[in-house]
């Protein structure tokens, strides 16, 4: 009897019910996840331009753009060596590229993008390594790059705009791991002046119209004091005095 009263008459401990044990845990994970937002939102504001791509990918992505350029150098080189064909006839037209490099049927055996010229793949950039202004890849012969060939300009494959990061990766690549090179000067091409940027724009793509700069012009150069390692056969520059400073990866496709 004594044992039946003391069961009727004991209570629970004081506690929360598994309900609401639940819904705290519920409201605990909800503030670590809006604690991790802010804090990656904290951490992304200031950043350059190019810093939401981790290091891994952006290695992989400079490696990509390098092995292209270096595909595209291949096949001017076979255009000029085994299919016999001027430095001037070289042509980079594709569906897909401007209008203004023309028609890949035009001489195939003179086209980078076809397989009786060059038989080079024509590729978009890959995918964040370019700021919003972004582009496709340009080819021009308004530079002479630093040590490369003669004083002439250099036929060269230009990746516009891109960010700072991928640039500064691309440049440490290529051991130049101080100073950014620069390509200074505010001067945008016009009539037969290249301007003073490796990015020299619409004007000096390297068509039936516009091939190499050569006298009366006189090629842009960059400046050589900001290199650290030399020849300049591939880099990235900033061409300091243009609007935004904007980064351009280069690579020189035919030495003159």
């Amino acid at each position: 009897m004594k044992n039946q009263q003391r069961h009727q008459t004991k209570h629970e401990p004081p506690g929360d019910r598994p309900g609401e044990s639940g819904n705290l845990l519920f409201m605990i994970l909800i503030a670590v996840v809006l604690i991790g937002a802010l804090t990656a939102a904290i951490q992304s504001t200031g950043r350059p331009e190019g810093a939401n791509i981790d290091k891994e990918t952006l290695v992989i992505r400079a490696s990509e753009v390098q092995r292209y350029a270096s595909e595209l150098e291949r096949a001017v080189l076979f255009i000029v060596q085994q299919n016999g064909r001027s430095e001037v006839d070289i042509r980079f037209g594709h569906a897909s590229a401007h209008a203004d490099y023309g028609l890949i049927t035009d001489e195939p055996n003179r086209q980078v993008f076809h397989r009786d010229g060059g038989a080079a793949k024509y590729r978009a950039p890959p995918a964040d390594i370019q700021t919003p202004t972004g582009g496709d890849w340009e080819f021009y012969a308004g530079t002479h790059l630093p040590q490369v060939g003669s004083t002439k300009a250099d036929l060269v494959a230009v990746l516009p705009n891109v960010t700072q990061g991928f640039c500064e990766k691309i440049n440490e690549l290529n051991q130049q791991d101080a100073a950014q090179p620069e390509d200074a000067g505010a001067v945008a091409a016009a009539g037969n002046d290249p301007g003073s940027c490796v990015d020299v724009g619409a004007l000096g793509r390297f068509d039936a119209a516009r091939q190499y700069y050569d006298a009366p012009s006189t090629p842009n150069t960059v400046d050589e004091g900001t290199y650290t390692t030399m020849p300049g056969t591939q880099g990235c520059v900033q061409c300091v005095d243009m609007g935004g400073a904007p980064y351009h990866f280069y690579h020189v496709l035919y030495a003159r």
